[in-house]
């Protein structure tokens, strides 16, 4: 059974930052490609940034250069670490894989920013 379990979300000011974890289990975590989403009030879910299996990562380009997506294979985890955090940046966090036919979501974590 594949979950994926998020946490690290929580109330920042803008400018501030946050690290999100996604813990993976039920995949052999390091033959999957990462990706993380977000989903803002009232808006569909968008794509926020990759990691291959080799660690190779893209972002969108409403992030790029101060969101920074990683994995640790030993831990199952895929981290995003969020900096210069705006308003716009409110949303819902999702982690997904992929298993067979199959996508996956976590829960989400919660990221509001605001002072």
């Amino acid at each position: 059974q594949v979950q994926l379990v998020e946490s690290g979300g929580g109330l920042v000011q803008p400018g501030g930052s946050l690290r999100l974890s996604c813990a993976a289990s039920g995949i052999i975590f390091s033959n999957k490609p990462m990706a993380w989403y977000s989903q803002a009030p009232g808006s569909p879910r968008v794509w926020v940034a990759t990691i291959s299996t080799s660690g190779d990562t893209i972002y969108a380009g409403s992030v790029k250069g101060r969101f920074t997506i990683s994995r640790d294979d030993a831990k199952n985890t895929v981290y995003l670490e969020m900096n210069s955090l705006k308003p716009e940046d409110t949303a819902i966090y999702y982690c997904t894989t992929n298993h067979g036919a199959s996508n996956y979501w976590g829960q989400g974590t919660q990221v509001t920013i605001s002072s």
